[in-house]
């Protein structure tokens, strides 16, 4: 907690970024009754959404799961994972928090940080804060508030199934962040980037 305390003034709210032609989904799943850690990176094409590479990493599990502390569980499969890529994507999206987090540093700052990369979080549930009632149409989103501030986006990816919660992690300015995760949505609840990497993670497939 002390770390993150320290690390979270180190991210960037901006947009710091130049042209977006790769995006990469990150996931980890568990093997071995959860003392080995596959972490599953995939990379996309920005503008069509098609897989164009991948890397799996497997490391032993060195910290347990405590809410709130994620990323000193996964991230040091996934940051291997992300060594093995012939590229470095130009966004990371992550299966997890940016800035909607108790002390303003979820997975995709802690990755976004040591990766240097730009990242966004896009998490399916509610970790901090409240939101007032988001319309059921694709694109709508609430402002996610946690002690007097807007730390994210509650954001409704498609008609009819449960949103999603979006929040800068590094490099991306909290105006930008639920645009850019909507871009990559096409029709599941789920931006494509997350949806492979979590099929490649948990099931060993690359299948959208």
């Amino acid at each position: 907690m002390a770390l993150q305390e320290r690390l979270r003034h180190q991210v960037l709210l901006a947009d710091d970024f130049g042209p977006l032609r790769t995006v990469a989904g990150v996931d980890v799943g568990f093997e071995e009754g959860g003392a080995v850690a596959r972490a599953a990176v995939v990379v996309l094409d920005f503008d069509s959404l098609v897989p164009v590479a991948h890397a799996l990493a497997r490391r032993p599990v060195t910290f347990p799961y405590v809410p709130g502390l994620l990323s000193f569980r996964e991230a040091p499969a996934i940051l291997e994972a992300l060594a093995h890529l012939p590229a470095p994507p130009d966004l990371l999206i992550c299966d997890g928090q940016g800035i909607a987090h108790p002390r303003r540093f979820g997975i995709a700052c802690h990755l976004g940080l040591l990766s240097g990369l730009p990242a966004i979080g896009c998490a399916k549930s509610l970790l901090v804060g409240f939101h007032a009632p988001v319309p059921d149409a694709r694109g709508a989103r609430a402002p996610l508030l946690h002690q007097r501030e807007q730390v994210g986006w509650v954001l409704r990816t498609r008609p009819g199934v449960k949103p999603v919660y979006i929040s800068p992690g590094h490099r991306v300015s909290l105006a930008s962040s639920a645009d850019l995760a909507l871009r990559l949505v096409t029709r599941y609840r789920l931006p494509e980037p997350i949806r492979y990497a979590h099929n490649l993670a948990s099931h060993g497939v690359l299948r959208g």
